[in-house]
């Protein structure tokens, strides 16, 4: 049967030494295992008390003599025939941390926590562009080893990719077009109605799916669907030590994991962009067709009309740079991992939002340079 602690109080005069008051006498082993019994009774052994008597405790462990401290320190008694482990971790238990400090330190100011702040954000802004540019130029080194070596390239994982970044996402970004056409072709109508120009609503339609809409909302939906997949992929292997047995093995992650997924999204992303164009121009031929009056084989045939063809060629140069920002940002975040599955939801989260960014921002500077080439 397991010994349990027990302790008893005796009085004034059953006290021995000197001094007088009641003394309060442990017994049995004072350790986290056999202290739970007394807990309640310990808790209300009533003050004052002139001494604790340790000479019957057995064995004693942090708890026991955290419990005895606690117990002296409230009834203001003194700690009397210790056996010197015992000792020892009193004396340790009364120097520690009894959580009367706060925790946290002072704030600063604000005038000084702001700029201290902004100050930690920028420098880790430059940091992280720094680390981006490294992972971009181990991506450059194992291509060009790759190319040493066309052998090693792995062929059936890029068709794979091309099939989850490119071909699984049909439908959904079939419906997302079609719809945001209709959008743009109404809301262009009822504009345009006011000075009687309903017919410009083809231009409209055309020139902003083939040049702007088509090529970007494609790159943020596919930033949202595989640029998450990629890094919350990547992230789970690199958590359970998948990518370091790669390593171990002999086989280069980059080569393995980041290569045909960098490339199926750069190869897919111009096809998906003039997909996403094409449904586009049929939502807003539908909607003109059956609010506007004009004819849908004729809103298709007047696109041919309106559109300039550098337009097209707009979309199709955005398509590769955009599938690069994507696949990078995603493979990037997820090879970042490093601790838990809590930093896989937010390297993914990182990954989403660091594409989409560099997605919007990359569109700003095509239209700005466009414009100046004269394709505006």
């Amino acid at each position: 049967m397991r010994a349990l602690t027990d302790f008893t109080i005796a009085s004034d005069e059953a006290a021995s030494g000197d001094g007088g008051g009641a003394t309060l006498a442990f017994s049995g082993p004072m350790t986290v295992a056999s202290l739970g019994p007394i807990d309640a009774r310990i808790r209300d052994v009533p003050a004052p008390l002139a001494r604790i008597d340790m000479t019957g405790v057995t064995r004693i462990d942090t708890v026991g003599a955290w419990v005895a401290w606690r117990v002296a320190q409230r009834t203001g008694a003194r700690i009397v025939n210790c056996k010197p482990e015992a000792e020892r971790l009193i004396a340790a238990v009364s120097q520690a941390d009894d959580n009367r400090e706060p925790v946290a330190g002072e704030r600063l100011p604000l005038f000084s926590r702001v700029p201290a702040r902004v100050g930690e954000t920028i420098i880790g802004l430059g940091r992280g562009t720094l680390q981006v540019l490294g992972f971009l130029g181990l991506y450059v080194q194992a291509c060009w080893a790759l190319l040493r070596r066309p052998s090693t390239f792995r062929t059936k994982a890029l068709v794979h990719q091309m099939e989850l970044v490119g071909v699984n996402a049909l439908g959904i970004i079939a419906l997302m077009s079609f719809l945001v056409g209709i959008v743009i072709a109404q809301q262009g109508a009822v504009q345009l109605r006011q000075f009687g120009a309903e017919i410009y609503t083809v231009n409209l339609v055309g020139r902003l799916t083939l040049r702007e809409l088509g090529i970007l909302m494609t790159a943020i939906m596919v930033a949202g669907r595989s640029g998450s997949a990629f890094a919350a992929q990547l992230g789970t292997m690199k958590l359970t030590e998948e990518v370091d047995a790669m390593r171990t093995i002999g086989v280069s992650p980059m080569e393995a994991l980041v290569i045909p997924r960098i490339l199926a999204t750069m190869i897919m992303m111009p096809l998906l962009g003039i997909y996403s164009a094409f449904l586009g121009i049929v939502g807003g031929a539908f909607l003109s067709s059956l609010t506007l009056g004009i004819p849908f084989f004729t809103f298709l045939a007047r696109i041919q009309e309106v559109v300039p063809l550098h337009d097209v060629w707009v979309g199709l140069v955005k398509g590769p740079v955009f599938g690069l920002i994507v696949a990078v940002s995603g493979c990037y975040q997820g090879l970042q991992v490093r601790n838990n599955a809590e930093e896989v939801g937010t390297r993914t989260t990182a990954a989403v939002v660091m594409a989409i960014f560099m997605v919007i921002v990359l569109d700003a500077f095509f239209a700005v340079f466009f414009t100046e080439i004269g394709w505006g």
